[in-house]
């Protein structure tokens, strides 16, 4: 069992949405899961106010914030009191981040990333380091031995409730399988049964588009709750689709396949071909791989995608342009999901759209060109709200999705409430 002791914590991350004085998008999450997050969207905040933004009765929140309160989920702040002689005072309730922590695995094709996240979606801690092996029992039992050591250094006394664990192409969240990971040559590996015998923790598994895509929908960017398309351009390539809080998974947990989306004639002759047997595809135009590549055909002797960013944040010619040229591909790829599925928004998680402003204007430049039905890319196309800390943060909404799902279910850590 992964145990938290008292340490000196590192500052955690700032929040990345103010609390809201207004309702935004409504969520589509009954019963106690809209109270919980209300209070996420609202605290402090008073029980009047949640009965308001979730349209139940004022008893009815009662009740749901009475068991928040009992398992620790939320707490009670300072007593507050409208104008002088009018009302009884009110005790508002806010997100307890002191008690609890979920912690995250975010599997890669060439490192993995484990983390601490407070029930904010803040990121205490992370640790990132490559692989040692691609055996999927040997990688996870190490996954599993890093995380009491992250938790005994930086948990400060908190208990770590539940491990998210993340990674691309096909994953089974109700089997909790990665399905397949061709990168990795990994088929039907059994995450969630080895990694609950490893830990002790229940464990939570899904792809890290939808985990980035949920949380946005938790903490991020409010307009993603209607309808969103996350896509997500790494060493996998590979996006997400929401709609009224809903993830689409399809019935082979297949949905976000978007490796092998054509370019059309705009891709590169005498392209390294991609998996499939063809040329042209998403993956092998823009992916990590060949970013690395076309890096050595313009003379950048680079060993990795992140020195080639840390060129173009540095202002090399040549790195700039190559990130201007991807993002020109994304935006590409993004008007076709745009025209494909007409969401409120959609998330492009690419960290030269989120940390070079010339790569974001240039991808809504192509979306503003090619798709049919935005019209407004500033609006309908940003960038992940997560730049910076996106693979942490994967693994880590993974099972702050779970929690704040379901924050009454079997959670073998909180105290059983009536």
């Amino acid at each position: 069992m992964v145990k938290s002791l008292s340490a000196p914590v590192r500052r955690p991350t700032p929040l990345r949405r103010s609390d809201l004085p207004a309702p935004g998008p409504a969520r589509r999450v009954a019963g106690t899961g809209s109270v919980l997050s209300a209070i996420l969207d609202h605290g402090p905040v008073a029980r009047s106010t949640v009965a308001r933004l979730t349209g139940l009765s004022p008893a009815s929140v009662t009740g749901h914030v009475g068991r928040l309160l009992a398992r620790g989920l939320v707490r009670e702040s300072a007593e507050t009191s409208g104008p002088r002689g009018l009302g009884r005072p009110h005790i508002p309730v806010e997100i307890d981040t002191g008690r609890y922590l979920v912690a995250g695995a975010h599997i890669a094709v060439a490192h993995s990333t484990v983390s601490l996240m407070d029930l904010r979606g803040r990121i205490v801690a992370e640790d990132r380091r490559p692989h040692r092996t691609t055996d999927p029992h040997r990688m996870l039992g190490d996954l599993a031995a890093r995380l009491p050591r992250l938790a005994t250094a930086h948990a400060a006394g908190r208990t770590v409730l539940a491990l998210g664990v993340a990674t691309g192409h096909r994953v089974d969240p109700e089997a909790g399988v990665i399905v397949e990971h061709p990168q990795l040559g990994w088929r039907d590996v059994p995450v969630r049964e080895v990694l609950s015998a490893a830990t002790g923790l229940p464990v939570h598994v899904d792809s890290h588009a939808r985990a980035l895509a949920r949380a946005e929908q938790m903490f991020g960017e409010a307009s993603t709750r209607t309808s969103t398309v996350l896509l997500f351009i790494g060493a996998v390539v590979d996006a997400a689709f929401a709609t009224e809080g809903a993830m689409h998974r399809g019935p082979r947990s297949g949905a976000g396949g978007v490796a092998h989306l054509p370019l059309g004639a705009g891709g590169s002759g005498g392209a390294e071909p991609c998996s499939c047997g063809r040329t042209g595809c998403l993956q092998s135009e823009v992916s990590e791989r060949a970013m690395v590549r076309r890096a050595a055909e313009q003379g950048l002797r680079v060993a990795s995608f992140r020195e080639l960013l840390d060129l173009a944040l540095a202002g090399e010619a040549r790195a700039l342009e190559l990130f201007r040229r991807r993002a020109g591909l994304v935006g590409r790829a993004a008007a076709l999901l745009l025209d494909m599925f007409d969401p409120e928004v959609l998330v492009v998680v690419e960290p030269g759209a989120g940390r070079i402003p010339e790569c974001l204007a240039e991808l809504r430049a192509q979306v503003a060109e090619r798709s049919a039905v935005c019209d407004d890319a500033e609006r309908a196309v940003v960038p992940s709200s997560f730049t910076g800390s996106v693979l942490a943060t994967a693994g880590g909404a993974v099972a702050l999705g779970a929690l704040y799902g379901d924050p009454l279910g079997p959670w073998p850590a909180l105290p059983a409430v009536c």
